[in-house]
């Protein structure tokens, strides 16, 4: 276990706050909330494409379209047909 690892769960830390990993939270078919995000990398109708600190997270669809976003989170709506982490 990795010394972040360790010290989050020592000190009873959320993983999330320790080890900067994204947040995918997904209500239904139809919104996703993604927090600590690095950056957009494509945006389309039927594709939307982030980075993570350590991976690429892609949401697939139709009619996708971001909400809104901030430095540290953002709100995808559509219909959400298939999440892959590259």
């Amino acid at each position: 276990m990795k010394l972040r690892e360790q010290m989050a769960e020592k000190l009873k830390l959320p993983r999330d706050l320790v080890m900067g990993a994204a947040v995918l939270t997904v209500t239904g078919r139809s919104e996703a909330y993604i927090e600590n995000y690095r950056g957009i990398i494509e945006y389309t109708e039927t594709r939307i494409r982030l980075q993570t600190k350590t991976c690429q997270m892609i949401l697939c669809g139709e009619r996708l379209h971001i909400d809104y976003y901030t430095e540290d989170e953002m709100k995808i709506s559509g219909e959400i047909g298939e999440i892959r982490y590259c």
